[in-house]
């Protein structure tokens, strides 16, 4: 066998051996250096990317006002396994109507008011029928046997926020969980509580994690609840033990309201394997529903007022009367000090009162400002808030870590209003009909 002999070329003979060894380290060199600069410009945009793509939403499966009873267990034989069917299904009926107490009435009455039949589980043979059913019936057809008990939800709005708790780690929408599962499978019709179920998808795993449970800006508190049309927040948090893989679950489920995060309730349930888990999370939302229903029937559920104390919102009654009365003392004492000034000097000829300037337009203009943190974030809205001439704002886009929006109701000019916020010690960037700050 004969070795092969490439020639080196004219470059590598005019170079040292020294540097011919050196080419290929100098080139991994450059190499690294062109890897790291591409994995800084596109880190940033990979994470955030990581971070809401994949599939973790699940949408509600039911939302509707109509009343559903789950957890009917059937066990019925027959000449076929079709007629075992038909009969189980009428008797899950007669139980679910029994369950709402609802009066006496024909099996034909029943049938017609009857929307659907939820199969949760069903196993069938040649001659029976076992299986876990659910019956939803209609609510205007129902609503009129069952008179009180088919009340309208009469809560506010109310953002949900389930927190699983398993293993060290706290998730809500991070990952598809079952007990974000349990939640989306509940349906409120027969609760008091207007729910507001976040599907999980999208931005709902950055805006709506464990950590904003613990926040207590209501700046930030606004603009989230804002974004998804709710008054107040409510949190469900169930921590899972396994003893071990496969062996039976301790389920500690604690019901918590508002920003302050304030404590309801909490109780225990158990199941004997992953196979139970499912139905213990679902007897864990009836009773978690029956605890926010409660607390909602003491006046523990009620919208926090400082959640709308600032901007467009309304004070606290018992400050704003106070806040009241300190202007009609103020106006009192002006009123005396004016009466003793001019007994002082009565010969004082009458002067003309000026008229007051005319009321300046407001009109809305649009403010980005720089985010790159909560911090920043409160503090941006807090001095465009105390500027003079601010009649309110909104924010329209949050970005954390990078520039967020809001809308602001300003009484004047747009020069007027950059001119306001530099007295602020804002840096402004002016533009058509929008403004740039930062700090």
């Amino acid at each position: 066998m004969t070795a092969t002999q490439t020639h080196p070329g004219p470059l590598a003979e005019a170079l040292t051996p020294a540097t011919q060894r050196a080419l290929p380290s100098a080139r991994l060199r450059w190499l690294a250096a062109i890897a790291l600069a591409l994995a800084l410009l596109g880190g940033g945009y990979a994470l955030v990317l990581a971070q809401v793509s994949g599939e973790r939403g699940i949408a509600p499966t039911a939302s509707s006002s109509d009343i559903e009873v789950r957890g009917i267990e059937v066990d019925v034989r027959a000449e076929t396994g079709e007629a075992a069917r038909q009969r189980a299904w009428q008797d899950a009926q007669r139980d679910a109507w029994r369950r709402v107490n609802g009066p006496a009435i024909s099996d034909s009455q029943l049938q017609s008011m009857v929307s659907a039949i939820v199969i949760e589980r069903e196993r069938i043979g040649p001659r029976r029928y076992i299986a876990t059913l659910g019956v939803v019936f209609d609510r205007q057809r129902a609503g009129r046997y069952l008179g009180g008990t088919a009340r309208q939800r009469s809560s506010a709005p109310m953002l949900l926020l389930p927190v699983t708790v398993s293993g060290g780690s706290y998730t809500t929408f991070e990952v598809r969980n079952p007990w974000q599962n349990a939640w989306a499978e509940f349906n409120p019709g027969t609760s008091r509580i207007d729910y507001v179920r976040p599907s999980g998808a999208g931005g709902d795993s950055l805006l709506l994690n464990y950590g904003q449970t613990g926040r207590r800006s209501r700046a930030w508190w606004r603009s989230v609840l804002d974004q998804y049309a709710a008054a107040d927040a409510i949190v469900a948090i169930a921590r899972l033990e396994h003893q071990f893989p496969g062996g039976p679950i301790t389920g500690r489920f604690t019901a918590r309201h508002g920003p302050d995060s304030e404590f309801l309730e909490s109780f225990e349930l158990a199941a004997d394997g992953p196979q139970q888990l499912p139905a213990m999370l679902d007897e864990a939302v009836e009773r978690m529903d029956g605890i926010f229903s409660q607390a909602l029937a003491d006046g523990k559920l009620r919208p926090d007022p400082t959640l709308n104390s600032a901007g467009s919102g309304s004070a606290d009654p018992a400050i704003a009367r106070l806040v009241e009365i300190g202007r009609a003392i103020r106006a009192r004492e002006a009123a005396a000090s004016s009466a003793s000034a001019a007994a002082a000097s009565p010969t004082a000829t009458a002067t003309a009162i000026p008229e007051a300037p005319p009321a300046m337009a407001v009109q809305n203009i649009v403010v980005q400002f720089t985010t790159p943190d909560p911090a920043a974030f409160d503090a941006a809205l807090s001095g465009v808030r105390g500027t003079p001439g601010v009649r309110s704002l909104s924010v329209t886009s949050t970005a954390m870590g990078g520039t967020s929006v809001m809308s602001v109701s300003y009484a004047g000019t747009l020069d007027e209003l950059a001119g306001a916020l530099r007295g602020r010690g804002f840096a402004v960037r002016q533009g058509a009909n929008a403004l740039a700050i930062s700090r």
